[in-house]
């Protein structure tokens, strides 16, 4: 049980830094596009054609790019890239408290006050990271034309933010039954 343990422990450390690194590089690949578009292909590698587009998709968040003469919408790239970052950085706090939950659960109970709220802090987060693909996909729907984005929602994340609100409520519970047995004891 000990090496799982640990095994998660470094997993959710090695997801955060992926995070880290997506969401910067997205975030550079965001301010090329607006500064410099010539050298977007640096950053990001397309298979697009001028027939086809560009699909591009973080955590459910997807737009069809238009592609012109080899380039990426300019306009439609850099709300994807800015919708993308946000997600991307959203996602990082989540594994930063999933890490935190099990490197801190080696030495204490499960049901400390500091765990229920980081398991909270992951199902409310865990939520918002559809909710934000779908307003960004109206907001680029908006700015750019009918044709680039579907406006959908990934029922998935809500689904699973629910859920751990939910379990999240049996360690409260459990919190709760933990300090009726210490005050007997």
């Amino acid at each position: 049980m000990k090496g799982i343990h640990k095994l998660v422990t470094v997993a959710t450390k090695i997801l955060q830094i992926f995070h880290i690194v997506g969401a910067a590089l997205m975030a550079a690949a965001t301010v090329c596009a607006a500064i410099a578009p010539q050298y977007l292909g640096n950053f990001v590698a397309f298979d697009a054609k001028d027939c086809c587009g560009a699909e591009l998709e973080v955590y459910g968040f997807e737009i069809h790019a238009p592609v012109v003469d080899g380039m990426v919408d300019k306009t439609t790239f850099i709300l994807f890239g800015m919708g993308a970052s946000l997600l991307l950085v959203l996602m990082t706090v989540v594994f930063h408290h999933l890490h935190w939950i099990f490197k801190s659960s080696e030495n204490r109970t499960p049901f400390h006050p500091e765990t229920i709220r980081r398991m909270k802090a992951i199902g409310f987060l865990t939520i918002a990271v559809p909710l934000v693909g779908l307003l960004m996909s109206a907001i680029i729907r908006l700015v750019t034309g009918l044709e680039t984005v579907e406006i959908s929602l990934n029922l998935g994340g809500i689904l699973t933010g629910i859920l751990v609100l939910c379990l999240t409520q049996f360690f409260v519970h459990g919190a709760a039954l933990e300090n009726d047995v210490d005050g007997l004891l």
